[in-house]
Formats: structure tokens, sequence, C-alpha cells
């Protein structure tokens, strides 16, 4: 389960819903009993899980700890308090302790994926339901004016990360019951442990807008993994936002964070968040609805169709020894006449005043003719 968690594509904005659609309650559960198998054992290394610092104090903000210092901070603010959150459902949430161990000591990288504490983290809270099951808390916080989320930070991977560390707290099952039973007076069942992932709003709101409609594709995976783990395991997966009040919404005492307000519990995402909806029909372009007209025989090629084929009458009929104008028109015969009578005129006007021979040159509609004709003198 920490190795998958770890995967490169689950890690990814845009890639782990695909993953999610891949994954389903059985190969979750193989997975879950895989981690109760290897989980590592405090009780048997003679080290207790509630009431255990494992690091320093904070006194301020620290980059990448937003999670466990929120987590510090409703212990302490229960503790102060009457010690419950209530959730959507009116049910009451006891806080038993914050940042519980689970790591028998430090990874040693020398042991590498053998060593059971590689990739175990702390658990951000540990909580009683009212049915007296025990349930892991996963936090997750951005501020009301963050951009963007932290890096390699999906909900696929803190769904996988909590159901970890859910299978670690099974596998102590007896010894987390003992300890719990002295800090609350409250016996836990024989049930699996419930797993609740509680992010600010924010935090839901900025995986959502990386995602086409607000996010629904991976909501409906995550809402179906949840609804197939339940039988399959027995695990019980919540999905929550925690309003918080306040801008940071939590104090550093000498002691650790603190709230400054009571948080608020809701849905993490409003009823139906997960159903898609369908794609609009694409519509057809203009220029293919459009039908195409047949174009008609212009009139400049059919005058053109009707000239060559006089042309090539008058070409037969003057190699036949007819005049032209029997096969053409009476406007071609007229210009033919026309043009045949002018270098008439000429000659005769030319021959009496010079009376030499002149040249004259007729066209006719397939060659120059030239004739040579003398004075009448």
């Amino acid at each position: 389960m920490i190795e998958l968690a770890r995967d490169r594509e689950v890690k990814q904005a845009k890639g782990f819903k695909a993953v999610a659609a891949e994954l389903n309650g059985e190969i979750l559960e193989a997975k879950y009993q895989q981690e109760v198998a290897s989980a590592p054992k405090r009780h048997d290394a003679d080290k207790k899980y509630l009431g255990v610092r494992t690091g320093r104090i904070p006194t301020g903000p620290q980059a990448g700890k937003d999670g466990r210092h929120l987590g510090m901070a409703i212990a302490a603010w229960t503790k102060a308090n009457d010690g419950v959150i209530e959730l959507p459902n009116g049910d009451k949430l006891e806080v038993v302790d914050s940042l519980v161990p689970l790591r028998t000591a430090a990874p040693e990288k020398a042991k590498g994926d053998a060593d059971p504490n590689k990739g175990v983290e702390d658990v951000d809270l540990l909580t009683l339901l009212p049915d007296d099951r025990v349930a892991v808390v996963c936090l997750k916080y951005l501020a009301p004016d963050a951009s963007r989320g932290g890096a390699g930070d999906t909900p696929l991977r803190t769904l996988l990360e909590g159901l970890a560390q859910t299978a670690m707290v099974d596998a102590n099952r007896t010894a987390l019951r003992e300890e719990i039973q002295a800090s609350t007076g409250r016996a836990t069942s024989e049930e699996a442990p419930a797993l609740i992932i509680a992010a600010s709003p924010r935090y839901w709101e900025i995986c959502r807008k990386r995602e086409a409609q607000k996010g629904a594709a991976w909501i409906r995976e995550l809402e179906r993994l949840g609804r197939e783990i339940a039988p399959q395991i027995g695990v019980e997966v919540f999905y929550y936002a925690i309003d918080l009040q306040g801008d940071p919404p939590w104090q550093y005492a000498e002691d650790g964070p603190i709230l400054v307000g009571a948080p608020d519990m809701g849905p993490a995402w409003e009823a139906g968040a997960g159903k898609l909806k369908p794609k609009p029909k694409s519509r057809a372009k203009k220029s293919d609805s459009v039908p195409t007209r047949s174009r008609r025989p212009s009139s400049r090629a059919t005058g053109s169709s009707t000239r060559s084929s006089a042309t090539a009458s008058s070409r037969a009929s003057w190699d036949a020894g007819r005049s032209p104008c029997s096969s053409v028109t009476s406007r071609s015969c007229s210009s033919t006449s026309g043009a045949s009578q002018a270098p008439e005129r000429r000659r005769e006007g030319a021959g009496s005043e010079a009376g030499s021979a002149l040249p004259i040159r007729v066209r006719s509609n397939r060659s120059w003719l030239t004739r040579a004709e003398s004075s009448s003198d």
C-alpha cells in the first residue's frame, strides 16, 4: 500500500484519476493484508503508542508540516474543551491522541524494502466513534489564500496512505485497546478501524480545479473505492471538510499548537459531485451542411464552341471551292466582303496616279492571298 502511494502517477494531479479507476476492493484488500502482516510491533519492543512525542514541540510554522501541526492543535483544543468534535451526521468524535507513532525505530536504508519501518508515518489523529470503533484521521490543510497544493499530494495518495496506517493500527489492535481504555475508560470494539480523511475546504477546492467538471471523475472513483472497501476489508471510509476559524487557525503555545476556535466538520463535496455530465454533441460545420450547386455551361463557352464550329465549316467550304458565305452567318459574310472591296478601291486610286503594279493582300478565313495587278495604261 505504501509503495503504491508513492507511485509516480498516483502523485500526479492529472494521472491519479486513471490509477484510481483501475483499483477495486479486491486489489486494495490484498495490499491491506500485506500491510497488516508486515506492520511494526511497538508493543513487542516495549514501546507505547499514546502520550509519546517523537520530535520537538513546534514553536512556529514549518514547511510541509501543516497536517502534523493541525493534528496537535485539534488535540490540544479538544483537551481544553469537551474533548469531542461533532460530525456532519451529528455523531461525536472523541479525540484520543495526536501524532501517534507506529514505527519501532528510524528506517534503515541498508535494509531497504525489508525494513518494516520504511515509509511509516505517525497517525495525525487517533479517535473513537460513538460505536467504540477506532478511527484513523488523516489531515490536510491549505490556507484560504493558497493557489496550489503540495507537490505530489493527491486525494488518492492520501487515501492509500490512510489505508496503510489503518492496517497498522488494525495489526496492533490488542495493544492499542489496552492503552485506549486506560486513557479514555472506553473499551474499543472488535471491528476494523474506520478511516477519516479530513481536509480544509481550500484543499478540496484546489484538487477539484485541476480536473474538468470540478473533479467529478476522481470524486466518483474515490466514492466507488470507499463503497468497495467497506464490505471487502471492513474499513469504512469518510471524506470530510474541516472548516477552521482564524487565519492562521492555530497559535503556538509552550505545549505546541492549539486552535483559536472550534473546528466545524462538513462533507468534503456536495451530493452528486461525482456524477459526470455527458459531453455535448459536436455540431456539423456549415460548409458540410450546404449542398453543392451544379454549374450551368457558361455563355462564353457556348459562343466559343459556335465560333469554332463556324471556322471549321468555313475552312471545309474553301477547300471545296465554294464561298465561305454558304456556311457562316450573314454577319461574317458582310465582314468578309467589306474587307475584299476596300483593297480594290485603294488599288484603283493608286494605279491611276503611279501607274505601277501594287501587291494587294486579301485576308480570308483560311490565309492571306497576294494579288498583283498592273495599271490600265
